[in-house]
């Protein structure tokens, strides 16, 4: 699989694909409404993508930015075949990817300087800390990421930090994240609850990780997650995420759609039987109406974006 986010315009979003599935997706590109891709590592990195434009009937225009925007570089391509070779050797990193296109650089104006912060020190170890935060959970974007830094500290008369600003700040901070977690060995404790998730979902149990902002509305929103043939449902909120990374453990609410209590315990039992499974510590006492806890857990998530 190829560790990179394939972004369409018809907002598909496809995270590791294939070389096959790459290729597909470049083919398809071309009628209304389905004309570029957006092409990302994992993680993500500031000034770091491949995109293609394409019309049908029409030349591909393939770009790639390779780490700021004066290295933004364009080629017109009228083959396929060569355009999906190109993207998937930008994709594995492949030396000499880029060889046999004409490249031109594309200008893309002055970049502008960014001010730094205005802020009182109290203020401004609360927004980076809350960044932290959300960070360390590793469900959000750079593009949220920076949104949150704008909006965090805005008051009704006052928007101390910039679009700009924030983003600088963003990804100052994502970039340290990514170098933290180059030195993770092995499988982490979020890619073991992703296993069980998953075996989960393959046995008719919608699973939902970092679902809603809280209980309330995960519980309202969780039945229109289901398929026909599911039974029941388990997922854990942001709130949950941010306790796992405060090292509280993790909360898991479940349940079945039919709203007894029968199959409600039935499902906690298989949730609790999947934890296990992958080797987790798991709290519960087989009462429906409690949550079943993950006790222990070092929450290092990698970050895709």
């Amino acid at each position: 699989m190829l560790e990179i986010v394939v972004k369409t315009e018809t907002g598909e979003r496809h995270v590791c694909v294939s070389v096959e599935d790459l290729a597909e997706l470049v083919r398809r590109i071309g009628g209304g409404g389905d004309r570029f891709l957006v092409v990302q590592r994992v993680p993500d990195l500031p000034d770091v993508f491949a995109q293609i434009w394409h019309e049908s009937g029409g030349d591909y225009t393939l770009e790639h930015r390779d780490g700021a925007a004066d290295r933004h570089f364009q080629a017109m391509v009228d083959d396929v075949e060569a355009v999906i070779a190109a993207m998937t050797g930008w994709a594995s990193r492949k030396s000499g990817w880029d060889a046999g296109l004409d490249w031109s650089l594309v200008d893309m104006g002055p970049a502008g300087e960014v001010p730094p912060l205005d802020l009182a020190e109290s203020e401004r170890e609360e927004l980076e800390q809350r960044i932290r935060e959300v960070l360390v959970g590793g469900y959000a974007s750079r593009a949220e990421l920076a949104e949150l830094a704008e909006e965090y500290l805005v008051t009704e008369d006052r928007r101390p930090v910039s679009r700009e600003q924030a983003t600088a700040l963003a990804d100052r901070m994502w970039l340290e994240r990514v170098a933290e977690q180059t030195e993770w060995q092995g499988e982490t404790d979020p890619e073991r609850l992703a296993r069980a998730f998953t075996a989960l979902q393959g046995a008719g149990i919608t699973a939902r990780e970092n679902f809603t902002c809280c209980r309330s509305c995960g519980q309202s929103e969780i039945g229109g997650e289901g398929g026909p043939d599911t039974r029941g449902f388990v997922y854990f909120h942001t709130q949950c995420t941010d306790s796992a990374v405060a090292g509280h453990g993790l909360m898991l609410l479940y349940g079945g759609f039919d709203g007894s209590s029968v199959t409600t315990a039935a499902i906690g039992h298989e949730v609790v039987a999947a934890l296990e499974a992958v080797g987790f510590p798991v709290e519960w006492d087989r009462d429906p109406d409690r949550a079943i806890t993950i006790t222990s857990l070092d929450w290092r998530r990698r970050l895709v974006g």
